[in-house]
């Protein structure tokens, strides 16, 4: 059912340093900063020749990378991201089989514009697990 690693997304204090951090030490190719407010984040993604890693911040107080930090001051892996083929199908299945999908079950767009969900970390080995639609 999951295809492609998307990305892994890492969760941040600070957006400018950790961007700077994979630019100017790692080399790597930075994008921009993106608000995404139906998820209350912040995101950067860096570019690799094999995936992705995604830079997440708090934006605004209710912002769930708030509630992480807050418990993970340095930050760390928030979740990794799967590509699948069809979204609702691979819900379908996952809920048949009795995994956990966050929320109201009904995909949002995320941050490149294609469908998301995501799967709770207790069913997955303490993995926030993306589902991305491709």
């Amino acid at each position: 059912m999951i295809g492609r690693l998307n990305h892994v997304a890492i969760a941040v204090p600070d957006l400018e340093a950790a961007s700077a951090q994979y630019r100017d030490v790692l080399g790597a190719k930075v994008g921009p900063a993106q608000d995404e407010p139906d998820h209350g984040v912040t995101v950067v993604f860096i570019e690799l020749p094999n995936t992705k890693i995604e830079l997440l911040y708090p934006l605004g107080d209710d912002s769930p990378i708030a509630g992480f930090l807050a418990k993970n001051p340095a930050g760390g892996i928030h979740h990794i991201c799967y590509e699948v083929d069809d979204i609702l199908a691979a819900r379908d299945k996952l809920k048949a089989s009795g995994a956990r999908v966050l929320g109201s079950g009904e995909p949002k767009i995320g941050a490149h514009g294609k469908p998301v969900l995501f799967l709770h970390p207790k069913d997955f080995n303490g993995t926030l697990i993306e589902l991305e639609q491709v």
